[in-house]
């Protein structure tokens, strides 16, 4: 599992062909320098796309599964070059891992779960087509004051209408009258 983006670097160099020129020129302790290079930078993002088409074929439950084996595979590795920093490495990987599944789990284009209709259905309620449609029409009879609210009657004032008159005015208005009533007592 762990040479998968190496076989990957080596697939890329085979379809380019073009670009073998420089490659053959270069030593072998290049070519294994260009191929860790390689593997670091596209590593991560062909495995974020490979885990996002896994999600978007299987669901959010797949990347879970993919996640835990992943992580029991690499606990269970064991270094065949007797490397000293082999557990860091194990630890950071796994730490890489998490990130990895973090980003394609909060990633938009990831493919969200179906609802379950069971936790939302009423008790009691029938699942059959023919008795759902009964009960939707006797609830709509139970709210039928809110579901069907009445015509609006026309607000026409019979006669024609009025002049609008606006609060300065009618203000205006009542102290004249004020006023025409003092000057008469």
């Amino acid at each position: 599992m762990e040479h998968l983006p190496i076989i990957a670097v080596d697939m890329l160099i085979r379809r380019k062909g073009l670009h073998m020129s420089k490659l053959q020129a270069a030593t072998p302790e290049d070519l294994q320098r260009l191929k860790l290079e390689a593997s670091a930078y596209f590593g991560p993002k062909m495995l974020k796309q490979a885990l996002l088409r896994l999600c978007q074929a299987c669901g959010a439950d797949s990347l879970d599964r993919f996640e835990k084996t992943m992580v029991d595979q690499i606990e269970a590795m064991h270094d065949d070059d007797n490397r000293a920093n082999f557990e860091t490495l194990k630890e950071f990987a796994i730490e890489q891992l998490y990130a990895c599944v973090r980003e394609v789990s909060s990633s938009p284009d990831m493919k969200q779960p179906l609802e379950e209709t069971e936790a939302r259905r009423t008790p009691g309620r029938s699942q059959k087509p023919e008795t759902l449609e009964d009960q939707l029409q006797a609830g709509l009879e139970d709210s039928f004051p809110a579901s069907d609210p009445p015509a609006v009657v026309s607000t026409a004032i019979p006669g024609g209408s009025k002049k609008l008159v606006g609060t300065d005015e009618v203000l205006k208005k009542k102290r004249e009258e004020e006023a025409k009533n003092k000057s008469r007592s």
